[in-house]
């Protein structure tokens, strides 16, 4: 036999699965998605200034959950610019330039606050 015993209230766990359920628990992603953009504007390497400027979010949200998608619509002639800043590329003559790696350490402020305030979220 199991039996199971229960002191006080469920009104925590209710309003967080109302949350949940309501999609509000996302209401915050905004906020992270223009944090990110300012991030990586920031920690983009300016010659023009084109492509820090092409910086632009959108939220994703599915039955699953959500994902913020960060994109740079610098794509003259359909090459990412912001992709080969950060890995290199091979020029026209036959050299390499190498990647600087700036969208990981300028994400990764934006990563770990998302991830504290869904821990307290959760944690209660």
């Amino acid at each position: 036999m199991l039996s199971v015993e229960s002191e006080g209230n469920w009104k925590k766990t209710l309003g967080w699965l109302d949350e949940v359920s309501s999609g509000s628990i996302y209401s915050g992603l905004d906020r992270y998605g223009k944090m990110g953009v300012d991030a990586l504007a920031s920690a983009t390497p300016v010659d023009t200034g084109s492509t820090a400027s092409a910086w632009d979010y959108r939220i994703i949200r599915n039955r699953r959950g959500a994902t913020i998608e960060w994109t740079n619509s610098n794509t003259p002639g359909g090459t990412n610019v912001a992709i080969i800043l950060q890995y290199g590329h091979g020029t026209g003559t036959g050299g390499y330039v190498a990647g600087k790696d700036y969208i990981n350490p300028a994400i990764r402020p934006v990563f770990d606050k998302i991830a504290t305030e869904v821990w307290k979220k959760v944690s209660g």
